[in-house]
C-alpha cells in the first residue's frame, strides 16, 4: 500500500511529509504539460499560416526546428514531436534546478 504521505496533488516524486514544506515541481507533470502546451501552439501556428499566409511565421519554425521544411505530412510530425521535445527539455532543466535550489536553501 502506497504511504499517502508521500502521493498526491503538491508532491514530488519522493518526496515525504518531512520535506512538504519545501516547493517543489512535479517534473513529469510539469514535463507532459509544458511539452503538450508547445505541441498544441506549433498546431495552431501551422493552421494560422496556412489560414493568413500574409502573417505567416513558418519561417521562425524552420530556424527552431531542424529538418522542418514548410509542409509536408513528415516535416509536420517531426516539427510536432521537436515542439514536444523543446516542452521536456526546459521542464527537465527548470524543474530540476528549481527542485535543487528549494531543497538547498530551505534548510
Amino acid at each position: 500500500m502506497a504511504d499517502s504521505r508521500s502521493s498526491g496533488p503538491g508532491y514530488a516524486i519522493g518526496v515525504t511529509r518531512q520535506g512538504a514544506d519545501i516547493p517543489r515541481i512535479p517534473v513529469l507533470a510539469f514535463g507532459m504539460s509544458l511539452g503538450l502546451f508547445l505541441a498544441i501552439t506549433f498546431v495552431l501556428c501551422v493552421g494560422f499560416d496556412l489560414i493568413f499566409p500574409g502573417m505567416a511565421m513558418y519561417e521562425t519554425w524552420l530556424k527552431l526546428l531542424p529538418g522542418f521544411t514548410w509542409l509536408s505530412i513528415p516535416s509536420f510530425l517531426l516539427g510536432l514531436v521537436g515542439a514536444f521535445a523543446y516542452g521536456w527539455y526546459v521542464a527537465l532543466i527548470f524543474g530540476l534546478l528549481f527542485n535543487y535550489f528549494a531543497a538547498r536553501w530551505s534548510r
